[in-house]
């Protein structure tokens, strides 16, 4: 396979977000969209990227609150203003693409979840690996936000803090894996640090509230779902506990057609299964002529 150069870059929107991206590839070829999930950024896709390239151009966008993707400091962290700063970011690059394949993970699901609603004219395709559009993806793990979602108390919210430690930003990375020991620690010890700047956990907190409202528009998406029938592959971490596997199956519900493929794994599958899944992508991209 021929190798393709992942470049970095900064671009600074008319609203003042400067937005970190990564892209490889050909803008002649056709798009994959790559969105990430907390507490990660465009880093959790750096194996993935070059694996794509050499017959797609991939673009991959930090988040507000995630990465190196800055915001001006009136900025309110909700995904709805998420969704709003990718959506204006894809329209400012050069060669903005008209059509994308998206992949989802994760908090890119609810922000995937609103380019799609505003712009299904450019859904091509849709990749969700462990990203959410069912209430059976929501496990156990997310009591204790649902806790918070009835009060935003102080106390729910202290509740929560324990997970944005190292502790539990590592056991998203080594949770469900076989080989735990086989997962890079600059991998979640870069996510920690960016984690740890002044600020961002109490950014963090504030989209753990925020999340209910994505739960809102699961009829939505669910409904585009059904007609459209957009082609899917859900390629899910069968062992991920905090999007737990039956989210994966609810999806034949409103996509028969749809292509389930559970991987052996955990949440961040990327960084233990990236081959499996970047021929996953290639063969369902194919395979559905986006090629």
């Amino acid at each position: 396979m021929t190798f393709i150069q992942t470049l970095t870059k900064f671009l600074t929107l008319a609203s003042g977000e400067e937005v970190f991206w990564r892209e490889a590839g050909s803008v002649n070829s056709p798009t994959v969209l790559l969105l990430h999930g907390f507490p990660s950024s465009s880093h959790q896709f750096r194996n993935l990227i070059p694996l794509l390239a050499p017959k797609y151009r991939v673009i991959a966008p930090d988040f507000p609150g995630f990465g190196f993707t800055t915001v001006p400091d009136n900025y309110t962290y909700t995904f709805d203003n998420i969704a709003n700063s990718i959506d204006n970011f894809l329209n400012a690059i050069p060669n903005p693409p008209k059509k994308y394949s998206i992949y989802v993970f994760d908090y890119g699901a609810p922000v995937g979840t609103r380019l799609t609603l505003k712009h299904p004219e450019r859904i091509e395709s849709i990749i969700t690996q462990n990203g959410n559009f069912y209430v059976e993806g929501l496990g156990s793990f997310w009591d204790p936000i649902r806790a918070l979602w009835t009060d935003n108390s102080t106390e729910h919210r202290d509740a929560l803090r324990p997970f944005l430690t190292i502790n539990g930003t590592k056991s998203q990375y080594d949770g469900g894996e076989e080989h735990p020991e086989a997962v890079p620690p600059e991998a979640y010890t870069l996510d920690q640090a960016l984690l740890d700047r002044p600020g961002n956990k109490e950014i963090q907190l504030g989209l753990f509230y925020d999340y209910q409202n994505n739960l809102l528009l699961y009829p939505k998406i669910q409904e585009y779902f059904r007609k459209s029938q957009v082609p899917t592959l859900v390629a899910w971490g069968k062992k991920d506990s905090f999007f737990i596997y039956p989210g994966a199956e609810a999806f034949k519900r409103d996509l028969p057609k749809a292509q389930i493929s559970p991987i052996d794994g955990g949440h961040f599958v990327l960084e233990n299964h990236v081959e499996e899944m970047a021929r996953l992508m290639l063969d369902f991209l194919e395979k559905n002529g986006i090629c």
